[in-house]
């Protein structure tokens, strides 16, 4: 690997772009064992990456040529997530007209990406324990029993150590996951790198855009590389997005009065009810509006999230329409 880390290309034309030592030394920990076959537990806040690491993990193995399949375990409701893993068959429950291969199927021979798999309920885990350890089993409502051979790489932003601490993750599937982790740093510990992802999103956004923005005012480099991105790479994309939107010439005009206001109300003195408010909104964005995945997260039953929204005023947001797939029957060894 180049001693200088700038760009790493995935399938998707994302990338990881950047130069810090704890980018760099991420990078070089997924190279070494991406040509495996081992389990990888990438580690890090919500925004940093995690996802196209694990894409980059899969397209250094052999198994590049076969189906990279994701699942975010925290954006799918509690009744859908064993249907979604394992699949069904015609009338396991109500709504099943017809047989439906689950995602361990659909990603036989390639790797399989649990993301935020620390939001897998407690009674799907020794199922996940046993898919992991045996390679096999069954749909809902089947007793065939299928094989598989998938590679698993995991992703959260919970401390797994400690949910297995307090009962909430089962101590033998957390040894199972963590063969080997990987952390990806927040943004706010790779300050050297906002420059370069500055300049990469301002010309993926431009091209898409059909504009031509050549300089970065040096007020907004200072004012971007100083501010502590919370939502990290995800936070700047959007944030970059929206600046090049406003553009209308050579010059990049970036909102800069909206990271001062945010720095402010970030600062300011809040009361529990404006924390707790804003931590259940922020909650309910990142698992896309799903009520059952937010109770999880938050260790809470749905009734008293539900509860909690009334009396703060909150309404859900509206979920992402789920894509349509066509049934895969799929019986046996993969």
């Amino acid at each position: 690997m180049s001693a200088l880390v700038s760009t790493w290309g995935v399938s998707t034309g994302e990338k990881l772009v950047g130069k810090s030592d704890k980018l760099r030394h991420a990078m070089q920990q997924a190279a070494i064992v991406g040509p495996t076959d081992s389990t990888v537990l990438i580690l890090g806040e919500t925004g940093t990456g995690k996802g196209r690491l694990a894409e980059a993990i899969h397209e250094m193995s052999s198994r590049r040529r076969h189906p990279f399949v994701k699942v975010n375990c925290a954006a799918i409701p509690l009744g859908l997530l064993e249907s979604e893993l394992f699949g069904h068959e015609r009338g396991a429950f109500t709504g099943a007209i017809s047989q439906r291969a689950g995602r361990f199927e659909l990603a036989c021979g390639g790797t399989i990406f649990l993301d935020e798999i620390g939001d897998i309920p407690s009674e799907l885990q020794p199922k996940l324990l046993r898919v992991l350890q045996e390679h096999e089993f069954e749909r809902l409502g089947s007793t065939q029993t299928i094989r598989t051979d998938v590679r698993l790489v995991a992703a959260t932003h919970h401390n797994l150590r400690r949910m297995v601490a307090d009962g909430r993750f089962r101590d033998d599937l957390f040894y199972r996951v963590n063969v080997f982790p990987i952390t990806m740093p927040p943004l706010r510990e790779r300050i050297e790198d906002i420059p370069l992802l500055v300049r990469h999103f301002v010309d993926v956004f431009s091209a898409r855009m059909k504009k031509t923005i050549d300089a970065i005012p040096e007020e907004t480099a200072g004012a971007l590389a100083h501010y502590s991105w919370p939502g990290n790479i995800r936070e700047l994309e959007n944030f970059v997005e929206r600046a090049v939107i406003l553009s209308s010439g050579e010059r990049l005009e970036a909102p800069l009065h909206e990271l001062t206001a945010m720095e402010e109300g970030a600062s300011a003195p809040v009361t529990l009810k404006d924390a707790e408010r804003a931590h259940i909104r922020r909650t309910l964005r990142e698992v896309n509006g799903v009520i059952a995945a937010a109770a999880v997260r938050l260790g809470l039953p749905r009734s008293t999230l539900f509860y909690k929204m009334r009396r703060l005023g909150i309404s859900a947001p509206a979920q992402q329409k789920r894509t349509q797939r066509k049934p895969v029957s799929i019986s046996g060894r993969c």
